[in-house]
């Protein structure tokens, strides 16, 4: 598989997400959360959109590093690199926490994550799943799959030290789970995230590295 070309064809996918006013459903108001039908799956696509008082290159790096990502992201208990493609692209190894009540059980997922700088001070990290031998579906975990996800970091347009965080989720549980226990409970799973990052960046030291090379980035992937 090309993943370099794949990781590129689900960046343009989220960037035609942020940039698609039309359709979406506002089902949850703290943060903002809409949904729509997604067209990768018989399920929704959600976009969720909050402000992040940090910079855009820190909150960028912040969310691509792998590491120190479970200590702060309350839904994981695995989150691995498990192969690096280039100083922009990984794969990863996710394990997810049961939620819901428990009426969720952990699934397990391996995506492709890229990190894009865009005009505008801009950046995208996008991610989905893939097929990887060396990680094959385990009996231990429902192996779940990402359809085109992914955030969208950007500053903030009445206050450029803080940035706009908008995040898109199309995730297929798999399983015998209905599809109204997920729609009842992903909103709130989904703020869950941003409250999760915005507490989480505060007490994270991140080196001014990354893959983007705008506002003095540089690799920090190295070939």
């Amino acid at each position: 598989m090309d993943y370099q070309a794949f990781a590129q064809q689900t960046t343009q996918e989220i960037l035609g997400y942020y940039q698609d006013t039309s359709g979406w459903k506002v089902i949850k108001t703290s943060i903002t959360v809409s949904s729509k039908a997604s067209k990768k799956f018989h399920g929704n696509l959600y976009r969720v959109e909050g402000v992040i008082p940090e910079s855009t290159s820190r909150l960028s790096d912040f969310l691509y590093r792998p590491e120190n990502r479970v200590t702060w992201d309350k839904s994981l208990k695995v989150y691995n690199m498990v192969q690096k493609i280039d100083s922009e692209t990984f794969i990863c190894h996710t394990i997810t926490q049961s939620f819901a009540m428990g009426s969720i059980s952990p699934r397990d997922f391996i995506d492709l994550v890229h990190l894009k700088c865009c005009e505008g001070n801009m950046d995208i990290i996008s991610s989905a799943s893939v097929d990887f031998p060396t990680y094959p579906p385990s009996s231990n975990y429902i192996r779940g799959y990402n359809h085109a996800c992914g955030c969208v970091c950007s500053p903030l347009q009445e206050n450029p030290a803080h940035s706009k965080l908008v995040m898109f989720v199309q995730t297929e549980m798999r399983g015998r789970l209905a599809p109204s226990i997920i729609e009842a409970t992903m909103p709130s799973h989904l703020v869950s995230f941003i409250l999760n990052a915005k507490d989480g960046i505060k007490t994270h030291k991140i080196p001014s590295r990354c893959g983007c090379h705008h506002n003095g980035h540089s690799s920090f992937l190295k070939k």
